[in-house]
């Protein structure tokens, strides 16, 4: 078994994240439902984002920028579905 780096995910990633994120679908955490990242009920504009489900209020996303990176917490998805381009 050869082990790799996180590294060798970042072609992976990439494609995971080159499109709209809003159209990806979450699962939440606290109630199960799954809905499109567009739906979740955003708070908090200046210190960063906070993403509550829109149908428990459950925190299921939560992204700082800071000068020289982005922290992403999804600690309150237990999914998250993105779809392929051109499948």
């Amino acid at each position: 078994m050869i082990k790799l780096d996180g590294n060798a995910m970042a072609g992976d990633l990439r494609e995971i994240f080159a499109f709209d994120m809003t159209m990806a679908r979450f699962t939440c955490a606290g109630c199960g439902r799954t809905d499109a990242v567009g739906a979740l009920m955003l708070w908090g504009q200046e210190m960063g984002r906070v993403a509550r489900c829109p149908h428990c209020d459950v925190v299921v996303l939560r992204m700082v920028h800071a000068p020289d990176r982005v922290f992403l917490d999804m600690s309150g998805a237990v999914r998250l579905e993105m779809p392929l381009a051109g499948v």
